[in-house]
């Protein structure tokens, strides 16, 4: 009876031992944080929070002031707290700066660039824009020194892709950023410390290709290319969806 006793202490002494040893499943991950960028606002990922919803994903739509860098990245740890588990964090254009910084969050498990910005420490979107100028020419300064892209412009340069109606409509309601915002530096960028993954819109007229090519491989980001404007997330949402959806599935393994 002793000899059993011991037998049964020892084997369950192993068993509890490699359990120990064994790697938890990752929890699955169901919250998406969405970023949008400059010169647009929220209401045009509506297409891309339907289709994830309806794939089970809870989907959260940042509206950043767009006053400055830390007031856009503190409106997004607003909604990164309000979380109830790890999210994917996704930055479009602009939105690629306020993800790049808000993404050192311990409840962000990786980062989409979706035609971002995704800058290293110490570069500004000045920076980076100037490397390998965007096609557009029609980005405007305020008296007071916020920025706007043009209405006449608009649909060529950022959503040429997009129904005319839509593309007018974002003309008319987009969001002005800060000149102070786009000068900001960046001091810890998420992407060195969290798996990455970048779309290119190769049609982009606000941001060059190259430069998102660039960013995106020195960064590691599992990259794709999608024939699209910048507004890819109007004009694209099946492939916007399908990336960000790939990112939660890759991270939930």
């Amino acid at each position: 009876m002793r000899l059993t006793q011991l037998f049964l202490s020892l084997a369950s002494g192993i068993i509890c031992a490699l359990t120990a040893a064994m790697p938890a499943d990752a929890a699955p991950i169901k919250n998406i944080v969405i970023v949008h960028g400059a010169l647009a606002d929220g209401s045009g990922w509506r297409k891309v929070h339907d289709l994830l919803k309806h794939k089970g994903y809870k989907v959260s739509i940042v509206q950043p002031p767009m006053t400055s860098l830390q007031d856009d990245v503190n409106a997004t740890h607003r909604i990164l707290n309000l979380q109830d588990g790890p999210a994917i964090l996704v930055g479009h254009s602009y939105g690629g700066m306020v993800v790049t910084e808000a993404g050192n969050s311990d409840n962000v498990a990786g980062i989409v660039y979706v035609a971002a910005f995704q800058p290293d420490e110490s570069e500004s979107l000045l920076d980076l824009a100037s490397k390998i100028p965007a096609a557009t020419k029609s980005i405007t300064a305020t008296p007071d020194d916020f920025l706007y892209l043009d209405p006449k412009a608009y649909t060529a340069d950022f959503a040429a892709d997009v129904p005319a109606a839509d593309a007018e409509f974002m003309a008319n309601s987009q969001v002005f950023p800060a000149r102070a915002a786009f000068e900001t530096k960046i001091t810890q960028p998420a992407w060195k410390n969290k798996r990455s993954w970048s779309l290119v819109a190769t049609d982009d007229r606000a941001i060059h290709p190259d430069l998102m090519r660039m960013m995106a491989q020195r960064a590691g980001s599992t990259t794709v290319e999608v024939k699209a404007s910048h507004a890819v997330f109007m004009s694209q949402p099946d492939a916007v969806s399908r990336l960000i959806e790939n990112a939660a599935k890759t991270l939930s393994k």
